[in-house]
């Protein structure tokens, strides 16, 4: 005992990976995660919900596990490597394959923007009455004033917020509702393919891995200067990295599945088909009562605005990417791509007369593509030119390879389905 009081008063005691340690890594994740709990997605979901119940759960459950082991590679490659996806593409595969990609790659990250942005505006629209492209405007204005004035941390603590706020509401809509949690249970885990479900089955995968997601999460990976001087600190950024990725999908596979359980227990229990964001809203209001319709909208406003700062960020990276640069908001290459991301995108919303049909056009060119991003991420961390001894086993290259096909065959369908 009286050891112990000496050595409590000790204050040279070895230092020790902790458990608070942890909270460092913990924000990139979450930067992406915003990425699958976009306003595409919960067009998608509560579709899925209202026309076939609890049955199609077991879609994000598959998706989300994907999603996980795309999200870490890339992730991998930004540790290894200290290059984000562009830059990586730009130095180590011909021009003739990087140009066209990452170019893509750009038109890919507007248009991912366009269905940001109008998520925001359809919000406005539902709380304020404000018109579709005065909302569009807004969005686009607040979003810049973030980007433009905050640093990385300040903007993983905004999304975290942003996160939060969008779990919390769903968590609000589900003690309003009954949910039949054996049936739900049973969704999860069991794959099934109602008649006619097959549209929705791909729009829910496609929807999820997205290409501007890949290149933002193997930037956003650097953002915290880890470091990385040799092997034992790799291996632990790369450890802590997977329960960063680990942590944040798991909270955007709750948040997708709390959608389509909303939409299960209200709408496909009352013989209701949602088509429409603005149509789930003020079918809610009489089923759930109009404190629900309001937490559904800001937590839709949440969604719009922190997935269109990712968006713009992510645009900025690839465009730094192709000139062999990083991301970083003070340079010119990244405020280039941050503006033609976010301005071409609101300014295609002037013209757009129906914003569901926008939605899907975005999620069209999202899937055309999505393909030749991942099949540059698996090549990428495939080479030991590029990644050293980091590089995929042949066991992970195999895996990886078998998602790409599985994303690029799924997303093909829901093209021309």
């Amino acid at each position: 005992m009286k050891n112990l009081f000496q050595d409590l008063k000790r204050k040279d005691h070895k230092r020790y990976l902790g458990g608070l340690d942890v909270f460092k890594y913990i924000g990139p994740g979450l930067l992406v995660t915003v990425g699958f709990i976009d306003p595409g997605n919960w067009a998608s979901n509560f579709a899925a919900g209202s026309e076939f119940g609890y049955s199609l759960l077991w879609v994000v459950t598959l998706s989300t596990i994907m999603l996980i082991i795309l999200q870490h590679n890339v992730a991998h490659l930004g540790i290894v490597t200290g290059l984000c996806l562009s830059e990586a593409a730009t130095k180590y595969t011909p021009k003739w394959v990087s140009r066209p990609i990452l170019g893509t790659a750009v038109l890919a990250s507007i248009s991912t923007s366009l269905a940001e942005i109008l998520g925001g505006a359809i919000a406005l629209e539902m709380l304020f009455d404000i018109p579709i492209v005065w909302g569009a405007v807004l969005t686009t204005l607040f979003v810049s004033i973030m980007l433009f004035t905050n640093s990385y941390k300040k903007i993983e603590r905004s999304i975290i917020a942003f996160v939060s706020v969008i779990g919390l509401s769903f968590i609000y809509e589900l003690f309003l509702v009954q949910i039949d949690w054996p049936a739900a249970t049973a969704g999860w885990v069991t794959p099934s393919f109602p008649e006619g479900s097959m549209l929705i089955i791909m729009s829910v995968l496609g929807a999820v891995v997205m290409p501007h997601n890949l290149f933002l999460h193997s930037e956003v990976i650097q953002s915290h200067e880890y470091n990385k001087k040799d092997d034992a600190s790799i291996k632990k950024v790369l450890k802590y990295e997977l329960f960063d990725t680990l942590f944040s999908m798991v909270i955007g596979w709750a948040i997708n599945s709390a959608m389509i359980l909303l939409a299960a227990a209200t709408f496909f229990k009352s013989g209701i088909q949602v088509e429409e964001l603005q149509q789930a809203k003020s079918l809610l209001e009489p089923l759930l009562g109009s404190n629900a319709a309001i937490v559904f909208a800001l937590a839709l406003l949440m969604a719009g605005i922190s997935s269109t700062i990712t968006s713009g960020m992510a645009a900025g990276s690839i465009f730094a990417g192709i000139f062999g640069e990083s991301y970083h908001i003070k340079d010119s290459h990244s405020q280039v791509g941050v503006l033609l991301s976010l301005g071409i995108a609101l300014l295609l919303i002037f013209f757009i007369g129906d914003p569901f049909k926008g939605l899907i056009i975005s999620q069209m060119i999202l899937s055309i593509q999505l393909p030749f991003t991942v099949f540059l991420q698996v090549g990428l961390t495939s080479s030991r030119k590029v990644m050293g001894n980091y590089v995929n086993s042949r066991w992970s290259t195999f895996v990886l390879y078998t998602i790409a096909i599985i994303v690029s065959v799924l997303n093909i369908m829901l093209l021309f389905s």
